[in-house]
C-alpha cells in the first residue's frame, strides 16, 4: 500500500535486505514506533525497556524488524506516523486565545512556551508519549499554565523560576511502584499568573463511587 509505512519506521522497499548494517536513523525510527506502540497499550513498560534497549544495540535490520514484527504497521497505529513526531513545537503567542493540546496529541521531543498573557492547557492522559523525557522551556508572562498528568506522568519543576506566580501541584495517587512512562522537565521562567499540575478531574460516576456510604437509621 502506498504511504504505509513499516513497523521498522520506513517505507516498503522490498530490495532492503536484512542482512544490511543498521543506521542511527533506523534505530531511532523503530524506538519511536515501540514507544507509540506503547503509548497505545500494546507493549507493557518492561517489554518497552527490553525492546528499546535491544533496537538500540541491533547492528543489522533484520535485528530490529525483529523488534516489530508482531505491531502493526505505523500508519495504523492510532493514525500516526513517526514522521509526526517532531524535535521541537514553539508555540508563539501573545494577547490571543487558548492554547491547548489535549486529545491523542503525539509529544514531541521538545517543545518551547513563548505565551503572553494567554493561557496554556498541556493534556497528558491520552497523549502518544514516543519518549521517556519532554523538555519544555518556558518563558511564559501572565495567566495560567496547566498541566493535566496521569498515571506514570511526572513533571519536574526544578529548572523553572517562579517569579509572581502562584503553584498548585497535585499530585497523583497511583498504586506503588507504578513505572514513570513520561517525565516533563519544565525549564525558564513564568511570571504572573498561576501554573497549575493537576490529574485529570473526576468523572460524577467516579466522584459518586468514592462517597462514603450513608448509614442506615438503626447504625
Amino acid at each position: 500500500m502506498s504511504g504505509e509505512i513499516s513497523p521498522a519506521g520506513k517505507r516498503a522497499d522490498r530490495g532492503s535486505s536484512p542482512e544490511l548494517r543498521a543506521s542511527h536513523t533506523d534505530r531511532d525510527r523503530v524506538v519511536d514506533v515501540l514507544r507509540i506502540a506503547a503509548g497505545d497499550g500494546r507493549l507493557t513498560a518492561d517489554e518497552l525497556d527490553e525492546r528499546v534497549e535491544a533496537a538500540l544495540s541491533a547492528r543489522t535490520l533484520g535485528e530490529l524488524i525483529a523488534l516489530t514484527a508482531d505491531l502493526p504497521p505505523v500508519s495504523a497505529v492510532s493514525g500516526t506516523t513517526v514522521a509526526e513526531v517532531k524535535d521541537v513545537v514553539r508555540i508563539e503567542q501573545i494577547h490571543s486565545g487558548a492554547v491547548e493540546r489535549v486529545g491523542r496529541w503525539v509529544l514531541p521531543r521538545r517543545m518551547e512556551l513563548a505565551v503572553t498573557w494567554c493561557d496554556v492547557t498541556l493534556d497528558f492522559t491520552e497523549a502518544v508519549i514516543t519518549q521517556d523525557t519532554l523538555r519544555i522551556d518556558v518563558a511564559m508572562a501572565g495567566k495560567t499554565l496547566t498541566l493535566i498528568t496521569g498515571p506514570g506522568v511526572e513533571v519536574v519543576l526544578d529548572g523553572l523560576s517562579l517569579v509572581h506566580c502562584k503553584l498548585r501541584h497535585r499530585r497523583m495517587r497511583t498504586p506503588p511502584n507504578t513505572p514513570v512512562a513520561l517525565q516533563v522537565e519544565l525549564v525558564g521562567q513564568k511570571t504572573h499568573g498561576r501554573l497549575v499540575v493537576r490529574p485529570p478531574r473526576r468523572t460524577l460516576w467516579q466522584w459518586l463511587l468514592r462517597r462514603p456510604k450513608s448509614r442506615s437509621a438503626g447504625d
